[in-house]
């Protein structure tokens, strides 16, 4: 029980003692005294003077001082105009923390029994996984965790953009420019090399786009008779048209990709439950194109093509369907989002991707809404800022991205660095160091990223992140470590930690109190991360209950108390606050390592 329902509950207990009244304790205001006033929690009373038929300070210094009376739990009150301040007692919070301590699954909230889809990374074929990416698979996977933390059953999944011109043009540039080059006899990742092919077309049209503005072509008509995109497009008909040729250089290609990003996704700890490919799902929707019709949703113009008219809702006319009848992007979408409802029975879906595309879910939605699917209001853009470099943007096409396969190593040579700096692993094995180093790097990353609120535009700097001080990874990472050499001491000394030693009239020093009423708020911190989509509050908690923990530390000798009582309390203290830590930050994909 929180204190919040703990004190509503007795409260209302007082009121019938007190005043013979029956009150329903849901409806009585508790929360978190402020900090100028002295207490943990305070009682709103003002709704019990009806009740009362007294003053304010009457009514809060007769309850007050039952509850001080009748409940062991409460040690002090104070009644300031209305609001009833309530200190609790050791006893209590001892009660509080041997809950904490007994309950392996404390943080994991209950069962909600919906199904949440969460649809994240879906990159398109045509490179590999740059910096942007890591942002969005990084929440997208928190996200997906942090649900299935309250209570969700979550499903996962990608949709892979792989056809369409961009996807020909790095086809194209392979042909003209790489001379049959493979993954293997080019030494280098397939996502790797296929991006290069597409930084490749870039080139090859900047110089046909000058020599024919050179030729005397303005440069607007040159964009569009550049023969490279002219042939891009070409082989986007001819792909449609499920051309042996082009099919086959397309699977060959894409298969050097998705083996790329397998691996990328393995480095970063990133899986999916289900993976859909956009040359499956570019015709869905089709179909919603003839109902719209019919319904009116949709019109019909003089070319042929289909639109949705939005201008009455305060946007423009969207185009469904081109006048030759193939289907655009939201087309696709709107026909998998009722695939997906329908298959899965989904209760909500997620769709993890940056704020650029805002508008293209605000029309999503309210054309589903048109066209009679309730639902549509169960689906919710997670729009997050673009990652920015000290450099500026980032620009794919022209190869000034950064790549996450060599941010990663990155992260791993700092990780190295700073823990060699340290001097403090000299006992390890090599193979323990390395996976130290990774675990160090990855943290650093993922915490980095994740401890921004989504909807910022971020500035990533590497060497700022890895540090082993101030709200980083690292830090919650050596604050674990630190706390697992503490137990393996006094396991050495043969102190056992148990929560079933733990007793109620156990001294408690006022920073043990404050750290257990911090522990006491981690299911309350998930649900809050939860309800807002935000791993940044989670990643925001461990950072604080670090760094309560080292300041408890370094004024505490925990081995070096005499009291046998009081040892097993401050032991399993820190175990339980290691545990938590822990919990936390596997939500975000962290791991925690034991020796640093």
């Amino acid at each position: 029980m929180t204190p919040e329902l703990f004190i509503a509950s007795k409260a209302a207990a007082a009121m019938k003692a007190l005043y013979g009244a029956d009150v329903d304790a849901s409806t009585l205001q508790v929360g978190v005294t402020r900090k100028e006033f002295e207490g943990d929690y305070t009682l709103v009373t003002f709704p019990l003077l009806r009740i009362s038929h007294s003053t304010p300070e009457n009514t809060g210094n007769a309850i007050g001082e039952w509850l001080k009376a009748n409940c062991p739990e409460i040690e002090a009150y104070n009644s300031v105009k209305g609001f009833l301040n309530l200190s609790f007692s050791v006893v209590y919070w001892n009660e509080v923390f041997a809950e904490i301590a007994k309950d392996d699954n404390f943080g994991q909230l209950p069962s909600t029994g919906k199904n949440v889809m969460v649809e994240f990374s879906s990159p398109n074929t045509n490179k590999p996984l740059h910096l942007g990416h890591i942002r969005n698979n990084l929440l997208g996977a928190a996200v997906s965790d942090l649900l299935k933390a309250c209570g969700n059953n979550v499903i996962k999944v990608t949709l892979v953009n792989d056809r369409g011109v961009h996807i020909c043009k790095s086809m194209l540039a392979w042909q003209m420019a790489f001379d049959g080059a493979t993954p293997e006899t080019s030494g280098k990742k397939g996502d790797h090399l296929v991006g290069d092919c597409y930084v490749k077309f870039n080139d090859i049209y900047k110089a046909q786009v000058d020599e024919l503005v050179k030729s005397g072509m303005d440069e607007e008509t040159a964009k569009q008779e550049a023969p490279c995109l002219k042939a891009a497009h070409e082989m986007l008909v001819k792909w449609e048209q499920g051309d042996k040729e082009v099919r086959d250089l397309w699977a060959k290609m894409n298969e050097w990709v998705f083996k790329g990003f397998d691996e990328t996704y393995k480095a970063l700890g990133i899986s999916f439950d289900k993976t859909y490919y956009e040359h499956d799902t570019y015709l869905l929707g089709k179909e919603l194109v003839k109902a719209g019709l019919e319904k009116g949703v949709f019109v019909k113009d003089p070319d042929g093509s289909v639109w949705c008219d939005l201008t009455e809702d305060g946007l423009d006319r969207k185009i469904v369907q081109r006048s030759d009848g193939t289907s655009v992007y939201i087309t696709q979408d709107l026909g998998t989002a009722q695939k997906r409802f329908e298959e899965n029975s989904l209760d909500s879906h997620i769709y993890v991707v940056g704020n650029e595309q805002d508008y293209h879910f605000q029309v999503l939605k309210l054309i589903l809404k048109k066209l009679g699917f309730d639902w549509a209001d169960s689906i919710f853009h997670l729009s997050y800022g673009m990652v920015e470099l000290p450099e500026g943007k980032m620009k794919s096409r022209e190869g000034t991205v950064v790549d996450a396969d060599d941010l990663i190593e990155k992260m791993y040579e700092e990780a190295k660095a700073t823990s060699e700096e340290s001097g403090k692993l000299a006992d390890m094995t090599e193979e323990e160091k390395e996976k130290l180093y990774h675990m160090i790097g990855l943290g650093a990353l993922k915490y980095f990223i994740l401890k921004v609120d989504p909807k910022k535009t971020m500035l990533f700097n590497p060497k700022e992140s890895i540090d082993f001080n101030g709200n980083t990874g690292p830090f919650i990472q050596y604050t674990h470590a630190r706390i697992k050499s503490i137990l393996r001491k006094a396991e050495a000394q043969g102190i056992k930690v148990c929560a079933c030693a733990l007793k109620s009239d156990t001294p408690m020093t006022a920073k043990e109190i404050r750290l257990v009423k911090l522990l006491n708020t981690f299911p309350s911190k998930v649900a809050e991360a939860g309800a807002q989509f935000a791993p940044s509050t989670l990643a925001n908690y461990a950072y604080d209950l670090a760094k309560e923990f080292n300041q408890y530390y370094h004024d505490t000798p925990i081995l070096k108390e005499e009291n046998k009582d009081v040892l097993v309390m401050r032991l399993e203290l820190i175990a339980v606050i290691a545990d938590v830590l822990r919990k936390d930050m596997k939500i975000l994909g962290i791991e925690l390592p034991e020796r640093m």
